[in-house]
């Protein structure tokens, strides 16, 4: 069953599936239906240590860095428009094999070219992140994102992370006026 967070709320995901070993964090948003460029939202991750510093450059992975060096976290491609059902974009966590150096991965998105174009996530409708067990398909969480962050042009939805040999997710959803490249340099990448 899956667990609907609230900003700020966590889910163990070793409890909600006790054999978990690799999931899917999926970003879901609709097509614009308004006059206007189609909203190109952009699905990132960041491996960190303890120091929630990125470990390389190389663990920022996105759509032009698809593969974190030990193959443990990859991004499925970018969807440019949220045509499509369901998610139109897909970061695979590998949790079996995700090194102990590795003890959170952020999920950054961010609106491709927002100040250019003039959008924020204040007009992007139904945006959502979600983790699927992907041996069962299974939904295990899910946050939506409320409307509330009218100016950002980039957000942290949330973050998995290692406790105590548990897996848990937490629903962050904290947005950035500074774009893409604000959040990257706050988790140490040169950019």
């Amino acid at each position: 069953m899956s667990v609907t967070l609230a900003k700020g709320g966590n889910v163990s995901l070793s409890k909600q599936a006790p054999n978990l070993t690799k999931i899917a964090v999926g970003l879901g948003w609709d097509v614009r239906t308004t006059m206007g460029a189609d909203h190109d939202l952009d699905a990132s991750a960041l491996a960190t240590g303890p120091s929630m510093k990125v470990l390389s450059d190389q663990h920022f992975v996105f759509y032009n860095n698809l593969r974190s060096p030990e193959g443990t976290i990859e991004h499925t491609g970018d969807n440019l428009t949220g045509a499509g059902d369901g998610d139109d974009e897909v970061i695979n966590v590998d949790l079996a094999n995700t090194p102990e150096t590795i003890t959170n991965i952020f999920f950054p998105v961010s609106i491709h070219d927002a100040d250019q174009r003039g959008q924020s996530f204040g007009q992007i409708r139904n945006a959502y992140i979600r983790v699927v067990d992907l041996n069962t398909g299974a939904e295990l969480a899910r946050y939506d994102l409320s409307e509330d962050a009218s100016s950002e042009t980039a957000m942290v939805f949330g973050e998995l992370y290692r406790r105590a040999g548990e897996w848990k997710f937490r629903a962050i959803g904290q947005g950035y006026a500074s774009g893409l490249a604000g959040i990257a340099r706050d988790y140490g990448v040169n950019v």
